[in-house]
């Protein structure tokens, strides 16, 4: 591939409360999707949630690769669970979208990286299934919610070397990581590897075992701190030079 690959970002929406236009919603995502694939030499390309198959298939056909951004809790609907007492807010209509773009993307070999509840949601389309809350899940003590800024390094992670992480952290085995989320993987998905750990146990990260594709996935939030963090840059620049190489 000669140009510059095209990174679909999956969206949200967003629904004014106040002034003019409330109740209106709007497409939207984090402009740091934005820029950290600007940055690693791909062109950004927000997918905005619909329920139209047709346009969904159109969506993953103009692109070369996907990234599934962070938000709301991935309903337990999607996997068979009854809502338990520490589950917050969900968004049925995203459940869905995501759930056909990641199928539409995985069914076109199209590389996908899932951040935050992207490799929550990739998890749970595949099989998996997730805590609902991190103190449902038996010895998991570290702050998984950090009360710092967003681009503050928070907690360790532990790495599989033989996998898409092995060479980010400098050929290290364990790097630091911010941290923004309060569920976590519970049963990986079947032909899922876990490839990131934090110390308690909790996992950090996951990658499809396929000889023909990328799909990785990142309960962490390197599009926060690719600005300045050089693991995080090295991220998204190793998951476009795949695409631009496949």
């Amino acid at each position: 591939m000669s140009k510059k690959p095209i990174i679909g970002i999956s969206g949200s929406v967003h629904i004014s409360e106040k002034g003019l236009f409330a109740g209106h919603r709007r497409a939207c995502v984090g402009n740091n999707y934005v820029e950290a694939v600007i940055a690693a030499g791909g062109i950004p390309f927000i997918i905005p949630i619909n329920a139209d198959e047709d346009v969904i298939r159109g969506a993953v056909d103009a692109i070369d690769a996907l990234i599934m951004s962070g938000g709301h809790d991935v309903s337990p609907i999607c996997y068979n669970e009854e809502p338990m007492q520490k589950l917050e807010a969900t968004f049925l209509e995203r459940d869905k979208f995501d759930s056909l773009l990641i199928g539409e993307a995985q069914k076109k070999g199209k590389p996908i990286l899932g951040i935050c509840r992207g490799v929550q949601i990739l998890n749970v389309v595949n099989g998996g299934t997730l805590y609902q809350d991190v103190s449902y899940a038996k010895d998991v003590f570290i702050q998984h919610f950090q009360k710092t800024k967003s681009d503050d390094l928070s907690h360790s992670v532990k790495i599989d070397k033989n996998s898409f992480l092995g060479d980010i952290f400098d050929g290290e085995e364990t790097g630091l990581i911010n941290s923004f989320h309060h569920q976590i993987l519970k049963d990986v998905a079947p032909g899922f590897r876990v490839i990131a750990q934090s110390p308690d146990g909790a996992i950090e990260g996951i990658q499809k075992d396929c000889d023909d594709n990328l799909i990785v996935g990142l309960q962490w939030h390197p599009e926060l701190l690719a600005a300045n963090n050089i693991p995080a840059q090295k991220i998204f620049k190793k998951f476009i030079k795949y695409v631009t190489e496949k």
